[in-house]
């Protein structure tokens, strides 16, 4: 059994660099310890977490009370054609040049994105037009409350924007099989050029460190009523963009980005209350402009309470 350790910090865990420790801590490195893990956490009847990269996660200074499993299973294999199974622990980047080394075309699109297999299938990693789940054929699963490992196809991850089966909290990813394709010599070298580029302009678009990507998820079409032509404005980035937030609000050390109204950035001393404390002042402007109620992408780990204000109906 992969050891379970005590009172582990997470802060320098997670890409925002705040929140308190885990009161318990596992890194599993093979199926069975993962089931290990989860046995432990059900006997002793604690709350799980599980942890990937920490890209998209905001903790609470209090920590996590329970268990937090770092799966660590980091395997990669293909059957030589055009599929590929990667283990919930691999990052994407380390992913994204096996498959350029082994001239295996597709998932370049995500280039510069962080997270691992685990947290990208978690959210149905996306940029721009491209989902994960296009390329996603099975998976396997394990069950929180048996232990048990399935395999599962694409439907059953249910997948949508920034959604999947997963986030039910009910079973956590083992590994994942991509469908993907083979390509010539010229062809990867235009890849790896493409990866360049798209990692450039990401960086030229997005803060590079201390952030959880965009904070807050876009609307639902019943959520607002500005149109925008024919369309519903479900973008939130515009309702940000327009109370003139980007580079200026600021408490303590949690800023919004100057190159993004949607991301928050930790300057270096940030608390993850003064993250909160920003996200509650972007929430209450745009409620009074707009009539509508951003609501996190973002997800938010051990607090006792939402520490935001939640949207109540359709148009708040």
């Amino acid at each position: 059994m992969a050891p379970i350790q005590t009172n582990i910090p997470l802060a320098d865990k997670n890409w925002f660099r705040t929140g308190g420790p885990a009161k318990y801590y596992c890194e599993p490195q093979s199926d069975v310890e993962f089931q290990e893990a989860l046995s432990f956490a059900r006997k002793n009847n604690l709350d799980t977490f599980v942890l990937g990269e920490g890209a998209n996660i905001l903790i609470s200074d209090e920590g996590f009370g329970g268990l937090v499993v770092r799966p660590q299973l980091k395997n990669i294999s293909t059957d030589g054609k055009i599929e590929l199974t990667a283990g919930a622990g691999v990052t994407m980047h380390d992913l994204i040049l096996y498959c350029l080394d082994n001239n295996i075309l597709g998932l370049e699109e995500f280039s510069g994105i962080p997270g691992t297999v685990g947290g990208s299938v978690y959210i149905n990693l996306h940029y721009f037009e491209f989902l994960l789940a296009q390329f996603l054929v099975s998976a396997r699963v394990i069950n929180k409350k048996t232990g048990e490992i399935t395999t599962v196809d694409n439907d059953w991850f249910a997948f949508g924007y920034d959604f999947s089966t997963l986030h039910n909290h009910e079973h956590y990813l083992i590994d994942a099989t991509f469908k993907l394709k083979t390509a010539t010599d010229l062809e990867i070298a235009y890849a790896r050029g493409r990866r360049i580029e798209i990692i450039r302009h990401r960086q030229s678009r997005y803060p590079k460190q201390g952030t959880c990507g965009s904070f807050f998820r876009n609307f639902h079409d019943n959520e607002v009523t500005l149109m925008s032509g024919v369309k519903k404005m479900i973008y939130v980035a515009y309702y940000l963009d327009k109370i003139s937030v980007k580079g200026q609000l600021r408490i303590g050390d949690a800023q919004v980005s100057y190159q993004h109204a949607n991301m928050l950035v930790n300057l270096g001393a940030a608390t993850t209350s003064d993250i909160i404390a920003v996200a509650q002042k972007m929430q209450e402007l745009v409620l009074e402009k707009f009539g509508v109620l951003p609501q996190p992408e973002c997800e938010l780990v051990g607090f006792n309470e939402f520490p935001l204000r939640k949207m109540v109906n359709s148009h708040v």
